[in-house]
């Protein structure tokens, strides 16, 4: 099983679009750097800006209240923030939390909702990376509920480093707790696993990934489901 991302250092929404549309697009977007921990939206804020990530991935966070939060999907280059106003809809479900620092396409929501109905190629994907990310949602409602925190954290590993391209992820178990909804102490557990079987080193706030197939075999099937569903709706040629 391969990582998700196959085209490096460019948004694959964007990637596939007939020169005309992405070269409208491109016009109307700025390159922006994102840093780790920015808000970009709290739940119920209108959108102002879409943001098409090139090498930054954002978490989205349900929040229960200022101590409970669980991430349920993240956007990186093979997404973007803001999708829902494809939908005709401004209101942002879910916190967007930089997890990755990096680079990004930003265009104001007013242009996005301006451009759209004369990109068909692009709302076609669009419609396409919303039913994933629906069915990514799902997933992970499922993922959370019945699986081990030890496959859960094998998953959310390989979901980061396709996005971070690298093996080397700066992460605390504080970090990591609140991104799975589950104790420190239980990440601490599932970390030591998976280090005794050779497949990460954990030090000093850093996760190394030493062992990816390793690590994708000590995975649930949700990583490989995603993978899979990813390559069938959003092909990159």
């Amino acid at each position: 099983m391969t990582s998700i991302l196959n085209v490096p250092a460019a948004n694959q929404l964007l990637v596939e679009l007939p020169e005309v549309e992405r070269n409208a697009f491109m016009a109307a977007c700025d390159t922006v750097e994102l840093s780790f921990g920015e808000v970009l939206l709290q739940p119920t804020e209108t959108f102002t800006h879409v943001y098409f990530p090139i090498d930054s991935f954002i978490s989205l966070i349900v929040v229960i209240d200022t101590s409970k939060r669980l991430e349920v999907a993240m956007a990186g280059r093979e997404g973007m923030l803001g999708s829902s106003l494809a939908l005709g809809i401004d209101e942002a479900p879910l916190l967007a939390l930089v997890q990755g620092a990096g680079s990004a396409l930003r265009m104001t929501a007013e242009s996005f909702q301006q451009l759209l109905p004369g990109s068909p190629v692009l709302h076609q994907r669009l419609k396409r990376y919303i039913y994933v990310v629906m069915k990514q949602l799902a997933t992970s409602a499922a993922c959370n509920h019945f699986h081990r925190i030890e496959e859960r954290l094998a998953r959310w590993l390989l979901i980061t480093q396709d996005r971070a391209g690298t093996d080397q992820l700066n992460l605390t178990h504080e970090f990591l707790a609140m991104m799975l909804g589950v104790r420190r102490a239980g990440i601490t557990l599932a970390a030591i696993a998976l280090q005794a079987r050779g497949l990460i080193r954990y030090q000093r706030g850093t996760i190394t990934v030493l062992d990816r197939l390793g690590l994708i075999e000590a995975s649930c099937d949700c990583y490989s489901d995603d993978c899979a569903l990813y390559a069938k709706m959003l092909p990159v040629i």
